[in-house]
């Protein structure tokens, strides 16, 4: 949030988005009546009435802890507990709310500086108690010096890159507005950054989780510049591309007032001696200010290298045999590579790895989890002719091919599109086997340059599919949907119903542990499944850590037909969670929107929460390829009536009854469509 967004944070913000005009403050909120939580709609149901807790003074801050790093904007929050419901507490001078069990949360404005400290005071009419509580600002860069600077910790790329020489490198630089901004080659030669239209930076967290759009709204940054260099190594030669080259030292931190040969005064330091290093310099009427470039540029060999995939290099066999595929350096994951695939090598900027799929179609994988495999052959592979096998639970395909390629599956409701990159089709026989179905067509296409296309046309909608390798070729079983009774659709089905963690988790303002609360609520659905007659698969039972990929693997190997995941909230720090609170149940592909539809509905139905909706969400426990898989995040933990509901056999209840009518109606609907 842009610090004049909303200046009536001056306070603390209670049940309301609390936001007056950009430019007169408001005055601090009175306490609005607890039931003033939930949306303005009345909904069908209200979560169980907090407790009193009467007992001595207790003040605890359960979140951020003490010196913890906080990334914010303008505001976040902090919550804990006091002991008691009968105490008074202030942040900074402002009450803010304590509910009747003691807890409380507070949205409260950070200042413009490096490190928060914050007063809070709890009463009661016998006792006081009073701590400050400091955290750090995360990511916090102090304002830019007066006159001429060069923010050297804006520089990028930065450390080892590799390159293809006919390739441009974008260059990226933040300094003072209206300078003019050059790289100085260690030749000779200059390239020039020019200013780039941009906005402050909103969080990443702040785009996907706060409601009020308002929020994205910052002012423009006229700070920013930017150029391009092809064909030239810079800086110290970096090294082989593999293995890992040793880690340049980096520039110090924050806006760099000058580092300068002259036009800098008395404070000016030295350039580097060291010639191969490029210098950044920047110009402002006569002032000028240089910094080296932290950046080992080498140039590809034009001889194509080839990289195989493995994401166990260690040799554990802890790993889910995947690497994961990005469209962009740090981006979502995008592809999954099975161990084994091999793709030519594109590039590198530092730990990230570029490979080349198919002309156009470029994807980064972590350094770490690839190794060299010799030079790229000249030749895209070739994919045979395909044989379908009909079986009771799957059809499973064979795709022949001379090596393991680079694929990727997407779905529609009837139909699954395998695309192999670097390839191309010589798909001559496609023989469906006998008495089968549920693949009512294949067809292939050679879409694009080295790309194959595999299309499955499916007379029932897509229930699950996996991709495995024999040899070098590609074995893709697609699952037969399960037989359903259209009376008790839930009557012998396999549920996976998975507690979300440990380890990790979030934790409630009175000290309840999500993973604790995760459990009692899966143990819950497990009974009233049971009840109906369904088999229940728990990934655990018990108050112990377990990973994820074990959890997905217990539920795909089982065959699990269905698979929960259930889970509560927390925001990320900087998100109002007064107005970004409620209900809310994630998926990952098409064939589970129906579920995550119907789960939602109950959820909101049975918690009366507001109805944040249901979305896809790059989530691990909803990834599972073999079923349709949701993540429910039913309640808030750091919310301090949500955190008591789940306290309760009544909360815990209905959150289980809104999974249990939600999985009964996705499967009551999938068997009236057969």
């Amino acid at each position: 949030m842009h610090p004049d967004r909303c200046a009536a944070l001056v306070g603390i913000a209670l049940l309301t988005a609390g936001c007056a005009s950009r430019s007169t403050p408001a005055p601090p909120l009175a306490l609005p009546p607890a039931d003033t939580v939930t949306s303005p709609a009345p909904p069908a149901r209200s979560l169980p009435p907090v407790p009193e807790v009467r007992g001595p003074l207790a003040l605890r801050v359960v979140y951020p802890p003490a010196d913890a790093a906080v990334r914010a904007g303008d505001s976040s929050f902090l919550f804990g507990s006091v002991g008691t419901g009968g105490a008074r507490l202030a942040v900074n001078g402002t009450p803010v709310r304590v509910w009747p069990n003691g807890a409380w949360l507070a949205w409260v404005p950070f200042p413009q500086d490096s490190v928060v400290q914050l007063r809070i005071e709890a009463t009661t009419d016998t006792e006081s108690v009073s701590l400050l509580h400091r955290v750090r600002r995360a990511g916090w860069r102090p304002p830019p010096p007066p006159g001429l600077w060069i923010d050297t910790t804006s520089l990028v790329p930065r450390g080892p890159v590799w390159w293809p020489k006919e390739e441009y490198l974008t260059l990226r630089a933040r300094a003072a507005e209206g300078a003019q901004l050059r790289l100085l080659l260690p030749d000779g030669a200059v390239v020039p950054l020019a200013p780039v239209a941009a906005r402050e930076e909103v969080e990443a967290s702040v785009r996907a989780f706060d409601r009020d759009t308002a929020n994205l709204a910052t002012p423009a940054a006229r700070d920013r510049y930017a150029g391009v260099i092809r064909g030239r190594p810079l800086g110290p030669d970096p090294g082989p591309l593999f293995p890992v080259a040793a880690p340049v030292p980096l520039a110090s931190s924050g806006p760099s007032r000058c580092v300068s040969t002259g036009g800098c005064g008395s404070g000016a330091v030295t350039a580097p001696a060291d010639s191969q290093w490029a210098v950044l310099e920047a110009v402002l009427g006569t002032d000028t200010v240089r910094s080296r470039w932290p950046l080992q540029l080498a140039l590809l060999d034009t001889l194509p290298l080839l990289a195989e995939l493995d994401d166990d290099t260690t040799g554990l066999g802890a790993t889910d045999g995947l690497v994961v595929g990005r469209a962009l350096p740090g981006g979502t994951y995008h592809w999954f590579f099975a161990t084994g695939t091999r793709a030519p090598v594109s590039g590198r900027i530092g730990r990230d790895l570029r490979l080349r799929l198919a002309p156009g179609i470029e994807s980064w994988v972590a350094h770490a989890e690839a190794r060299p495999a010799g030079g790229a052959p000249a030749e895209p592979a070739v994919a045979g002719s395909l044989t379908l096998t009909p079986r009771e639970d799957r059809v499973s395909v064979r795709v022949p091919l001379d090596r393991r390629v680079p694929l990727r599956v997407s779905e529609t409701e009837h139909t699954l599109v395998l695309r192999l990159y670097g390839s191309v089709g010589d798909v001559n026989w496609i023989r469906y086997g006998a008495g089968d179905s549920l693949v009512r067509q294949v067809s292939w296409a050679q879409a694009e340059d080295e790309q194959v296309t595999l299309t499955f046309e499916l007379s029932r909608p897509v229930w699950g599919y996996r991709v495995r390798w024999e040899r070098n070729d590609l074995i893709f079983e697609i699952r037969r949907p399960p037989e359903l009774d259209k009376g008790h659709p839930l009557r012998n089905r396999l549920i996976a119903v998975d507690p979300g963690h440990p380890p990790a988790g979030a934790t409630g303002p009175t000290g309840l542990r999500e993973a604790e609360a995760n459990l009692l609520v899966a143990l819950e659905v497990r009974r009233l499944l049971e009840e109906a007659g369904a088999r229940v698969l728990m990934t655990r039972t018990a108050d112990v850590p377990l990973d994820l990929w074990p959890r997905i693997r217990m539920a795909e190997s089982a065959g699990a037909d269905v698979l929960v995941s259930v889970h509560n909230n927390a925001l990320p720090d900087g998100v109002n969670p007064y107005t970004n609170n409620g209900t809310s149940v994630y998926y990952n592909h098409p064939r589970s929107v129906p579920l995550a539809r119907a789960v939602q509905e109950e959820l909101v139905q049975h918690l009366g929460l507001r109805d944040l909706g249901f979305g896809r969400g790059d989530l691990a426990m909803v990834r599972a390829t073999w079923m349709p898989a949701v993540l429910t995040e039913g309640l808030f933990m750091m919310v301090p009536e949500q955190e008591a509901a789940l306290r309760t056999p009544d909360g815990r209840r209905r959150y289980a009854s809104a999974i249990f009518h939600g999985l009964r109606r996705f499967l009551r609907d999938r068997a009236r469509e057969e």
